[in-house]
């Protein structure tokens, strides 16, 4: 790893950054970090951290690749494309066309960008572009375009893959005919090779070729200028992307990743991602992720592994749940059939524990008829014996079962969806889960089921203390092989690796990380010691050398908005920092005062104060809680200040734009200076 020194930054989605442009602008573009990295060293920051900038299709997220390698062509400027002035000058229908995009879509202070409308526009006018080229009028590469693609075979798979998605109008590959559905590398490569579809193909490495050689540009602009570039990494891909398509063996398309039940997610979070045969990418050395991480290298000096904790343990969700409540754990170690046995757990018993028994009442509640409930039942479970209590059948592996199944001969409107949810929750009752034949793992809200709490007080100390030495043992397994994929994925490449390690507890997560030189994060608002009472800050001087500070990121609320809407965290932190508000711990007046006070341009600049004097030996902000120093710059509602609100899906999610250009923010010698104040409280 790369001797580190302390260092400040700030973190932007590239989409936000708005520069002065002589005909508008309507999104960030790759050609703008020269000029946002200018205003960086002005301020004497040296980082800067993007969110991910890979192609995501239709969707705004970044965090929902279509593929782990190829670039967002929403981010390509496209007067820097060699063919656009002779286009845009000799051609009027092209003109207009752009002219129409720049006004359709142009940038205002308090509005976020048409990501969808802007996708359409730019891969309309990429699109007329490319077929001025010599390249789609004869179906032939050129040398430049030939060089490009020998040194980037994945976009053999993602030019086929994109070609069949406008063929199919953007449906996702799984809803795709047959034929085109499970196609092999040579079938791909065929595919490739047509001579009718080569224009077409032709068209997406072309585009690639150009993101790639404007966003390199940039980026060595940018560390020319002294500034680190730090990208982002997330660990999943989209279940319609490329490489799931393209690359089967990867990744298990019968589990989805998510997170288990907790205070927030009663029912887990299911992100729909699928999860990774890691078996499978280490018997090929971890080839994928390798070749990921070296074509980020191309860009980048530091990355950062989203949700790192999957590469301990992912939570997987079978495929057929809409909820993650029958989640486990991958990888895990099983109790046994035989281990359940010797504790006093005959097979009647753990059926009890791990088959949901639901009587005829749960349905019959709801019709009102007991020979409508037994037919409903009959759909889905088998009777035992001659009593009114039922088991699911071998035959049903999700609640999607429930959700998706016709019920109107039996009944209709809120007795048919009251019914499927009953069933749904009856579904989720278990204590255990039969993973594979007789090998079981305890469903994370065990405690819960009607099985366990069946259990007396004996049975249950048994039961828990083999759940508890498994769960040891599990342990072990992930820190083995945590340590074994981290360490290979960042001894390839020489950029600085970074942890997304929120919420993870787990007792071997900092010794690999700290084994592995791998800088955590620590969102300074939520770092502190939860299971004590007041729940106090960790001290500044105690937080964890080798980690990010920052003060809130792309899914939480802002600076601004924490003190707005977070009383209570707030004056909290006020209360154990007084001396990052100027206060000395004696004036508890002065304490009380500041910590009750309304929110203010002083308050943002003494917090960022406060966080730089932490431990961490990197400090990133997002820019919103740099420029709450400044109030000219603050929007009406706090609320569009923000990046993201997880679990909603909206046209407002990722499409944040700064309020003021880069070349405002140059000239603001008042933001500067307290920025310069905070890069130095950081030294």
């Amino acid at each position: 790893m790369k001797n580190l020194e302390k260092s400040t930054g700030v973190s932007i989605p590239l989409g936000a950054i708005y520069t002065t442009k002589k005909d508008g602008t309507v999104i960030g573009e790759f050609t703008d970090l020269p000029e946002f990295a200018k205003f960086c060293k002005k301020a004497d920051m040296t980082l800067l951290q993007l969110l991910p900038v890979n192609d995501t299709g239709t969707g705004s997220s970044p965090y929902s690749g279509l593929s782990a390698f190829a670039l967002h062509p929403i981010y390509i400027d496209l007067r820097a494309i060699p063919e656009f002035e002779a286009c845009y000058s000799s051609d009027k229908s092209f003109a207009k066309e752009y002219d129409q995009m720049i006004k359709n879509f142009g940038y205002a202070k308090d509005k976020r960008y048409d990501y969808t409308g802007i996708l359409n526009a730019k891969t309309s006018l990429l699109l007329n572009l490319y077929n001025t080229t010599e390249i789609a009028k004869t179906k032939t590469p050129s040398e430049e375009l030939e060089k490009w693609i020998k040194k980037n075979p994945w976009i053999v798979n993602y030019a086929v893959y994109k070609n069949l998605k406008f063929k199919y109008m953007q449906a996702s590959w799984k809803e795709w005919p047959k034929e085109d559905t499970n196609l092999s590398e040579k079938e791909i490569k065929a595919r490739w090779e047509n001579p009718e579809l080569k224009k077409d193909h032709l068209f997406y490495a072309w585009t690639q070729m150009r993101a790639a050689e404007q966003f390199k540009t940039a980026t060595q602009a940018v560390k020319k200028a002294g500034i680190t570039l730090k990208g982002d990494m997330p660990i999943l891909m989209n279940e319609d992307s490329c490489d799931a398509w393209a690359l089967p063996g990867i990744f298990n398309h019968s589990l989805r990743a998510g997170s288990p039940v907790d205070g927030e997610n009663p029912t887990g979070q299911n992100w729909g991602f699928p999860t990774y045969n890691w078996d499978y990418l280490k018997k090929h050395k971890y080839n994928w992720w390798i070749d990921r991480l070296k074509s980020a290298e191309q860009y980048y000096g530091a990355y950062r592994l989203d949700h790192i904790l999957g590469f301990f343990r992912i939570w997987a969700i079978p495929s057929r749940d809409t909820t993650a409540v029958l989640g486990h754990t991958v990888p895990y170690v099983p109790m046994t059939r035989e281990q359940l046995h010797s504790i006093g757990f005959d097979d009647g018993r753990i059926r009890w524990l791990s088959q949901p028994h639901v009587p005829t009442s749960a349905i019959e509640d709801i019709t009102w008829n007991h020979q409508t409930a037994t037919a409903i039942l009959n759909m889905f479970m088998d009777r035992i014996g001659n009593e009114e209590l039922w088991l699911f059948k071998k035959t049903v592996t999700g609640d999607k079962d429930f959700y998706e199944a016709d019920l109107s001969k039996y009944c209709e409107g809120d007795a048919a969806q009251r019914s499927k949810d009953v069933l749904s929750k009856a579904w989720q009752n278990r204590c255990l889960i039969e993973i594979e034949k007789d090998k079981f793992v305890p469903v994370w809200t065990y405690y819960t089921s009607n099985a366990w709490n069946s259990l007396n007080d004996d049975e249950k100390g048994r039961l828990k203390g083999l759940m508890d030495n498994t769960s040891r043992e599990q342990d072990k397994l992930w820190e083995t092989q945590s340590d074994e994929i981290l360490s290979t994925l960042t001894q390839s490449v020489d950029m600085v690796p970074c942890g997304e390690d929120l919420g993870a507890a787990l007792d071997c997560l900092p010794r690999v990380m700290d084994k592995n030189n791998i800088l955590g994060l620590r969102v300074m608002r939520w770092t502190r010691r939860w299971s004590e009472p007041g729940k106090p800050y960790i001290p500044l001087d105690q937080i964890t050398h080798l980690s990010v500070a920052t003060s809130s990121v792309h899914d939480s609320t802002t600076v601004r908005q924490w003190w707005l809407e977070d009383r209570d965290g707030s004056s909290t932190f006020v209360r154990t920092n007084p001396w990052a508000f100027g206060i000395e711990g004696w004036d508890t007046q002065k304490i009380e005062q500041t910590a009750n006070s309304l929110f203010t341009p002083e308050i943002a600049e003494c917090y960022l104060k406060g966080i730089a004097k932490s431990n961490s030996i990197w400090c990133i902000h997002p820019l919103q809680d740099y420029l709450a120093m400044e109030q000219k710059y603050w929007l009406a509602d706090p609320n569009a200040e923000r990046v993201n609100v997880p679990g909603s899906v909206n046209s407002s999610n990722w499409t944040y734009r700064m309020p003021c250009t880069v070349e405002e923010l140059e000239k603001d010698n008042s933001l500067i200076e307290k920025i310069k104040g905070i890069v130095a409280s950081h030294k």
